[in-house]
């Protein structure tokens, strides 16, 4: 997967929300699936970055992009509905989803983990890519193949002190994308679900939990989209309810 040279055309005619855009990894994601030919819904808190990020691929060429501003901490189930109804309205499809976004604390003792820590964490990493998906359900059933992405965390798929309220957040991504395969395989075979765990990453959140790595020996964004792009085309229809780690 970490090799996979994936065809130019891999994604034409596809239609992908990606979580989190406006993150280092999340922008890696939108303009590596532009070139590739999908239509990215470019999803974010902040309209400036996203809107950035759509005049690049626009400038480059790549299929109009589209802009879905949600702010998962705020959000409740009619935001998460309408997001996905947006989506029905404009786009008329949808083949994939990159879940992307997530929020984070500086590593502490569980102990100093408070009550918003915990909400916060489990609501913007677990509860809305899992609610977002169920949104969405109906619109990915009804394309041909399509491919959910969680994007895991190590510390989350194995337990590490001082990770406390964010490793469980990430954890339950696991559970969640296990549950979601094992109730889709019988009646909606074409649909799989995975979880790809990046492992580190020179990205914002990496410099910030880590300030004293030298963070120029770690993979770019760049270096792990071969797998992302394998996740989400055709060649890996066979692979579901799996935990990938790089």
């Amino acid at each position: 997967m970490k090799t996979y040279q994936a065809p130019l055309d891999l994604l034409t005619d596809k239609v992908i929300l990606i979580t989190g855009a406006s993150s280092e990894i999340g922008h890696a994601i939108a303009l590596t699936y532009a070139a590739h030919g999908a239509t990215v819904i470019l999803h974010g808190r902040n309209v400036t970055k996203l809107e950035a990020i759509y005049d690049e691929i626009e400038a480059k060429g790549y299929p109009q992009p589209a802009i879905i501003p949600l702010d998962f901490e705020k959000a409740d189930d009619q935001g998460f509905a309408g997001l996905a109804g947006s989506i029905g309205l404009q786009l008329k499809r949808l083949d994939g989803i990159v879940h992307n976004a997530a929020t984070l604390l500086t590593p502490m003792p569980m102990e100093l983990n408070n009550l918003d820590d915990w909400l916060r964490l489990l609501r913007v990493n677990l509860v809305a890519p899992t609610v977002i998906t169920r949104a969405c359900l109906p619109l990915l059933k009804a394309a041909p193949s399509a491919s959910v992405i969680f994007t895991g965390e190590s510390h989350g798929h194995t337990p590490t002190a001082f990770w406390g309220a964010y490793a469980a957040s990430k954890a339950g991504l696991e559970m969640v994308m296990q549950i979601w395969t094992q109730e889709l395989e019988n009646l909606h075979p074409d649909l799989r679900i995975n979880t790809l765990i990046p492992g580190p990453v020179n990205s914002r959140s990496r410099r910030k939990t880590h300030p004293g790595e030298d963070h120029s020996q770690l993979p770019q964004p760049a270096d792990i989209m071969p797998t992302y792009l394998y996740l989400m085309g055709k060649d890996s229809v066979h692979v579901k309810g799996q935990c990938i780690l790089l």
